[in-house]
């Protein structure tokens, strides 16, 4: 995308230098997957001061990134009809395309859309991207045949999902996760965890099994530490607390990191619902005290409120947040069990600090298919402010080498942080994120 997006900029330039820096700016933000970044500069630019191909496709991402369909579906079909775009930002527009389709649930159109692209572009694509387009074609064909994410609350009243903590890990490390308390699959008992670092629903083949999912004729590629292989099923009734979710799907694939030690503690993982789910919902509150998510069966209407939050790159949940005065977007993810892991471009800003207030140790990180050591810096006691209110982090992760870290691209803010908070809230709506002491 990096070099393309460079040629149009360079070859859309009107006479008025203002312009020119516009689009420039634009490009970078797309460049650099600034996505807060690129939603200021065209809300509040002229469009006419923008580039054709940059305007249209502006309005794609920022409806893609910011949970906005009805500003990206007419976007990319526009995009799409009237731009020619070389194989790989195609192909990765009609996936985002497609994806959009599928969260107001047009699963027909999303497959049928995909599969005009794969006949009109087979010749020229290459292996790598015609099985991608392929595998997404299938899936939401399967997906046609179902009506997912039917959301009922028990009563119409307020929904209340209960949980506990489960450890996980050394028992000295003294880390957790949540389990979602009275929940069923398909009437049978089920452990769920709640993981907001989760872009899908994840199960293991042996649960689908023991639950009773039903398979779809799907193949998917799973990325982690390394690339695994996992299909797709259904399951009919999903139960949470007092809301019944039917048709919902999940992602089969084999949890495991091919490390023994490590694998006895990640079976935890076996069955996990995350942002997929939570997009549904609409609106969630975990209240780390009372140990339950709330979410209102009525969900709020769109506002006109700047948001905080974005779907990063890779559809993790990005969020707005400042560390050591140091403005940061970090993923937000229930699933990470320690406080913070931070990239080389805040070692880079603060190093001088961290050296002084930091201790030198190896980090061992897992996830799907691998394990991953890496030399980090701990730095103690920083000031963290997310969603409006501040507090002392004990401690956080800091990597001066990106590259050791195949899991992430992205800074990541994890369970044990967000405890620190009384409350927070997820408005998927107007995709703010919010908190309380």
């Amino acid at each position: 995308m990096r070099k393309f997006l460079a040629s149009i900029i360079l070859t859309s330039f009107s006479a008025f230098s203002f312009a020119q820096s516009l689009d420039e700016k634009i490009g970078e933000a797309m460049n650099t997957s600034d996505w807060f970044t690129l939603d200021s500069i065209y809300n509040e630019a002229p469009k006419d001061s923008i580039s054709e191909f940059l305007e249209v496709y502006s309005r794609c991402l920022i409806g893609n990134r910011f949970n906005r369909t009805d500003i990206s579906i007419p976007a990319f079909a526009e995009l799409l009809n009237t731009q020619s775009l070389d194989m790989g930002n195609l192909v990765s527009s009609a996936i985002m395309y497609a994806m959009d389709l599928s969260r107001v649930g047009e699963y027909t159109q999303a497959a049928q859309m995909l599969t005009a692209i794969i006949d009109a572009t087979k010749p020229h694509l290459k292996d790598s991207s015609l099985s991608t387009l392929e595998q997404f074609a299938t899936l939401y064909s399967a997906l046609s045949n179902y009506n997912p994410y039917q959301i009922t609350f028990e009563d119409n009243a307020t929904g209340v999902i209960p949980f506990k903590y489960g450890k996980i890990g050394p028992e000295e490390k003294q880390q957790v996760l949540i389990h979602l308390e009275n929940s069923t699959i398909n009437g049978i008992d089920a452990d769920i965890i709640f993981d907001t670092g989760a872009g899908v629903n994840i199960i293991s083949d042996s649960l689908a099994t023991q639950l009773g999912l039903i398979p779809l004729d799907t193949s998917f590629e799973v990325k982690g530490h390394e690339l695994t292989k996992g299909r797709y099923a259904i399951a009919k009734e999903l139960k949470i607390g007092n809301i019944t979710v039917s048709d919902v799907p999940f992602l089969i694939t084999s949890i495991s990191t091919n490390n023994a030690e490590v694998d006895k503690y990640f079976k935890d993982f076996n069955l996990v619902v995350g942002c997929e789910l939570m997009l549904q919902l609409k609106d969630l509150t975990i209240d780390f005290q009372n140990k339950e998510i709330i979410v209102p069966s009525v969900a709020p209407s769109r506002s006109d409120e700047k948001p905080n939050m974005c779907f990063s790159s890779g559809m993790g949940l990005l969020a707005m947040a400042i560390i050591k005065d140091t403005p940061l977007n970090m993923i937000v993810d229930t699933g990470k069990t320690d406080y913070a892991t931070l990239l080389n471009t805040f070692f880079e800003k603060n190093k001088t600090y961290i050296r002084k207030h930091s201790v030198k140790e190896k980090v061992r990180t897992a996830g799907i298919g691998g394990v991953n050591v890496a030399k980090h810096y701990r730095m103690l006691d920083t000031k963290l402010t997310l969603g409006g209110n501040s507090v002392i982090v004990p401690h956080m992760f800091i990597s001066p080498n990106d590259k050791k870290l195949t899991w992430t691209s992205n800074n990541v803010l994890g369970l044990n942080s967000l405890m620190l908070f009384s409350k927070v809230r997820f408005n998927m709506v107007d995709f703010v994120l919010t908190t309380e002491l």
